[in-house]
């Protein structure tokens, strides 16, 4: 009794721990501070329609986003997501307007694309034991040249000019037309990181993954299929993944060269952002969500400040910086 007073009093005696608090809170201080400041230079900010519009610019990020994050809970690290979202945008555009097919059947060409890429890293990974930072670039890589490939190049649009001269025939279907518009893609983005972080946090299963994350060798000691839970971290990766890439289709309804590419350092950005919302200390899906808005916040507060295009990257980088700064120092 008398030593857990004495602890207790130590404790009280330490006092108010700024670093803690910031390790905690400084995400959300630090996405404040941009309201407010943002706010202050151009009051159209924080018009409905201009928040309603971050959410949507951010949605795509935060699909992927999530699953990095899974990836992530088993120690791993997924850098082919943009170009599996790229892969997955790509089929499911000519689905519709190469080969005529119905919505559901393009969207699972589209799954079923990605989960051959997610069950390669996997493999490669898992199996053959090459490091996964070292696949999932080659994966990168390999992914987008096949993009490229199937494309031959050349954007995925309705009435497009086939090789043989005729014009495509196929269109896209109305009702995949809506998954990119408001509100459908916004629901979806927070659909996504209810459903990840549910299943990391109060499934036996995401309790698995992040043991795995922790210690690798004491998780199979304990029993549990760690290869297994690899593999599904990976395929899950590329699930999600392959959403962001079909919703991106579904908003500017083409299949862009590299569409996805452009979206991978705000994902991967966000789910390290992520580590230290609210002192989680690990990856979590809503952390990354708070870490999407902290760059859609940026990024469309810069635009309405007419910052030219070549110093956004500094500021942006700068502002990630000091967010993952504040990850890293109580983690080290």
């Amino acid at each position: 009794m008398n030593t857990s007073s004495s602890v207790d009093t130590k404790k009280s005696r330490q006092g108010f721990d700024l670093f803690d608090f910031m390790y905690k809170y400084g995400t959300l201080i630090l996405i404040g501070l941009l309201i407010i400041f943002f706010a202050s230079m151009n009051p159209n900010f924080l018009q409905t329609s201009n928040l309603v519009n971050i959410l949507r610019s951010i949605s795509i990020v935060t699909i992927i986003g999530v699953g990095i994050t899974l990836s992530l809970s088993v120690d791993g690290f997924d850098l082919s997501v943009g170009s599996v979202a790229s892969l997955a945008n790509a089929v499911v555009i000519s689905m519709f307007v190469w080969y005529q097919q119905p919505v559901f059947i393009a969207i699972g060409a589209g799954l079923l694309a990605a989960l051959m890429v997610g069950a390669l890293n996997a493999f490669m990974i898992v199996k053959v034991r090459i490091p996964d930072l070292l696949m999932t670039l080659a994966t990168m890589f390999i992914i987008q040249g096949v993009a490229l490939t199937y494309t031959r190049g050349a954007t995925i649009s309705q009435n497009m000019i086939m090789p043989d001269g005729t014009y495509a025939q196929g269109q896209i279907s109305p009702l995949f037309a809506k998954l990119g518009q408001i509100p459908w893609i916004i629901i979806i983005m927070l659909v996504s990181v209810a459903v990840v972080h549910i299943f990391l946090t109060y499934t036996k299963h995401g309790r698995y993954m992040y043991v795995i994350g922790g210690n690798q060798e004491a998780a199979r000691l304990s029993g549990i299929p760690v290869n297994k839970y690899k593999v599904l971290a990976y395929l899950l990766s590329a699930t999600f993944a392959a959403i962001g890439g079909m919703v991106l289709a579904s908003r500017v309804m083409t299949a862009e060269i590299n569409a996805g590419g452009p979206y991978l350092m705000d994902a991967v950005a966000a789910a390290f952002i992520g580590f230290a919302v609210l002192g989680a200390g690990k990856p979590n899906a809503f952390g990354t969500f708070i870490g999407a808005v902290l760059i859609g916040i940026l990024a469309n507060g810069l635009v309405m400040m007419a910052v030219p295009y070549y110093a956004m990257d500094i500021v942006k980088g700068t502002v990630l910086a000091l967010a993952l700064a504040l990850t890293y120092y109580k983690l080290k």
